[in-house]
């Protein structure tokens, strides 16, 4: 079940987010302050996936395992940036990861986001075709991204709200190329008198 990580006992939500992040991530884990630093930021918007029946904000979350995944993401007033996405080991691939991500798109859009932007390791192949299936495509390369590995990213963009620039309807081109074959036509006519 995803909920609001802003409902649940900050102190509960530190210490398990830092968990998962070390058995997930290991090297390249967030410490457990910068996860505090991360959930204290202006402008982040948290998911959590707790197990059913565990979700009631006037009962401390006690049991480690009861989170199953994570994510979250920051709204600079455009773009949404996903900031983090993990699922526990022994609850990959069973449509967490999809639901958390599915729930970020969704508070991106109601928050008025143009698009979403994410960073992904290039040897992740099954962060790439979740994102990939949720219609993200890949931007460029950084180089060296993740830290202390020294990984490659992939930047990728989701567009939420089409930008059209220059744009013009179909209908409206073909009669403007007929309005000008017409005046073509009648300047010559004009110029053979």
């Amino acid at each position: 079940m995803i909920v609001d990580a802003f409902t649940c006992e900050r102190i509960w939500v530190v210490s398990q987010i830092s968990r998962l992040e070390q058995e997930l991530f290991g090297q390249g884990a967030w410490s457990r302050k910068t996860v505090e630093q991360e959930l204290q930021a202006p402008a982040r918007t948290y998911f959590l996936d707790v197990a059913p029946g565990c979700a009631s904000s006037t009962q401390p979350y006690l049991d480690s395992e009861e989170l199953r995944g994570y994510a979250g993401f920051w709204f600079d007033g455009d773009d949404c940036e996903i900031m983090t996405i993990g699922v526990a080991r022994n609850h990959q691939h069973l449509g967490i990861g999809s639901g958390l991500l599915r729930r970020m798109i969704e508070s991106s859009c109601a928050q008025g986001a143009r698009r979403v932007l994410l960073e992904v390791q290039v040897d992740n192949t099954s962060a790439l075709g979740l994102y990939e299936h949720f219609g993200f495509r890949k931007l460029g390369l950084r180089r060296r991204y993740y830290q202390p590995q020294g990984a490659d990213a992939f930047t990728m963009a989701l567009d939420l709200k089409p930008i059209r620039v220059g744009f013009i309807p179909h209908d409206m081109s073909v009669s403007r190329r007929e309005q000008q074959n017409d005046n073509a036509e009648s300047q010559a006519t004009e110029e053979d008198k």
